[in-house]
């Protein structure tokens, strides 16, 4: 059963927008007093929080979609539907936020960093809010914006300051236990580690922490072993430790090349972004309490000193040599921090739009078009098509955002097809000059579409009452296929 978990693929779902109400104000001997229709409430957020009990993304592996409850329908006499209630989706620090085509979001760092990783829908206008001069009481309202929806990958980067290492078994658990109080599994074969552990040190008045990584071995750079996987862990850090086995019992290695190897991978693993062979290292023999150990030690260090690498031999069970180790990482540390006065804060990446974006894109499809943009598809999703004075209104939109003027520079013509969204319809141009306002729910603009479309319906009744009745029906059925050729009773 898992216990560690440092990659999670998150379904987040903010909560939808409440719909706006489309309300008239009734007062005694005031038949009409004006509308007071209120907005919906906004959908929640999900929002990613980084929490210091927080110390892996197990809960996401078990429970990967979260979502955040939608905002209530506005009511009449201007009482606004609440807000939905935001989800706080709690991370570990060192979390990176990644869309699934791979594109970083956000790197969290720091207790309380927040990032809002699914934004809530937009509760819808009441009839209140639309009202104008030129629509004094409008008869329709906006419905709420559907949430966003989307799947994320969350990544865990230990934050440490030191990141110890090297071969399985060859002590960086021990020594990491003698060095802080945590207390990793240990044992006489090889990945014993399986999840990265943490301790804090301290040592000349510097406080810091180290990060004992799962072993490498060759090819970890290629997916063997357990090192890629958690090489992540120490792309932070700002001094690698090289553990190296002075008493290991496999003829083929010795600390020279268990070095080698190392650093090739080190080098081999996404080099260009993490550059983990610029960072300081430290080079540990360890075992030197072993007899055999300490000759191996005492033979290779002059070379390892020849590199220009600094060389601690160390017992991390006698604990020899450890205080020159730890005030020697406490030195590197604290350099490092004096070239970094700012501690590294939570990043969000932001993708500005061009400065000659129009906010919407016409293509054509077959003898149709597309209109694809964030403004006209969330418009569409606001209209309620059952109200011909909503879709009026969304024609008056679209029109002054220049969607109108588009397609006829694109070449459409009246009557083609036009998509948006999910939306379908035969294309009018629309002239915001021609509104006036008029009966509640209807736009003049589509009165005579409308009637059209209600004669077609009254002949289409009687034309089934005559055929109950067994009457001539010729002359319904003739009045019928005219009314379904005049221009105005197309959609």
């Amino acid at each position: 059963m898992a216990t560690f978990v440092d990659r999670a693929v998150l379904h987040v779902a903010a909560g939808d927008g409440g719909n706006g109400c489309a309300s008239v104000r009734r007062e005694k001997f005031k038949p009409l007093g004006g509308p007071d229709g209120a907005d919906g409430g906004d959908g929640g957020d999900v929002i990613l929080v980084v929490r210091a009990h927080v110390a892996s993304l197990l809960d996401y592996h078990y429970h990967p979609h979260q979502k955040a409850t939608s905002g209530k329908q506005g009511r009449g006499s201007m009482n606004t539907g609440a807000k939905g209630t935001d989800l706080e989706v709690p991370v570990p620090n060192g979390t990176v936020v990644y869309d699934t085509e791979g594109n970083q979001l956000a790197d969290l760092i720091g207790d309380g960093a927040t990032f809002v990783v699914a934004k809530g829908g937009k509760g819808g206008l009441g009839n209140a809010s639309l009202a104008s001069i030129k629509r004094k009481a409008p008869g329709f309202a906006l419905l709420g914006e559907p949430g966003e929806v989307r799947d994320v990958v969350l990544e865990l980067k230990t934050v440490a300051d030191v990141a110890l290492v090297g071969f399985p078994s060859a002590g960086k658990s021990s020594l990491i236990a003698a060095l802080s109080a945590a207390r990793p599994k240990i044992a006489d074969y090889p990945f014993t580690t399986l999840v990265p552990n943490l301790g804090v040190v301290e040592a000349g008045g510097t406080t810091f922490t180290v990060a004992d990584v799962p072993g490498l071995i060759p090819g970890a750079s290629q997916g063997k072993g357990l090192g890629l996987e958690f090489l992540r862990h120490v792309e932070r850090c700002a001094v690698l430790v090289h553990v190296l086995d002075c008493a290991t019992l496999e003829p083929d290695r010795d600390p020279i090349s268990d070095l080698d190897v190392l650093e090739r991978e080190l080098s081999l693993y996404k080099d260009d972004v993490a550059r983990l062979t610029e960072r300081p290292r430290l080079v540990v023999l360890n075992k030197v309490d072993v007899p055999e150990g300490r000759e191996l030690a005492d033979l290779v260090r002059p070379e390892l000193e020849a590199r220009g690498l600094q060389v601690f031999e160390i017992s991390a069970v006698s604990h020899e040599g450890l205080q020159p180790l730890t005030y020697a990482m406490a030195d590197v540390v604290r350099k490092d921090r004096e070239e970094r006065p700012l501690e590294q804060a939570t990043r969000i990446v932001l993708r500005p739009k061009a400065v000659d974006d129009m906010g919407f894109t016409i293509e054509q499809d077959g003898e149709g078009y597309v209109v694809r943009g964030s403004k006209p598809e969330r418009w569409i999703t606001q209209t309620d098509f059952s109200n011909e004075e909503a879709v009026g209104y969304l024609a008056d939109r679209l029109a002054r955002l220049g969607v109108e003027k588009a397609l006829a520079e694109a070449g459409a013509v009246p009557g083609v097809e036009v998509t948006i969204g999910e939306v379908s319809f035969d294309w009018q141009p629309t002239e915001l000059e021609q509104f006036s306002s008029g009966m509640r729910g209807v736009d003049s603009r589509l009165e005579d579409r409308t009637r059209a479309r209600a004669d077609e319906r009254r002949l289409q009744k009687d034309l089934r009452r005559a055929e109950r009745m067994g009457l001539d029906k010729d002359a319904l059925q003739a009045e019928l296929e005219r009314t379904a050729r005049r221009p105005e009773a197309a959609e």
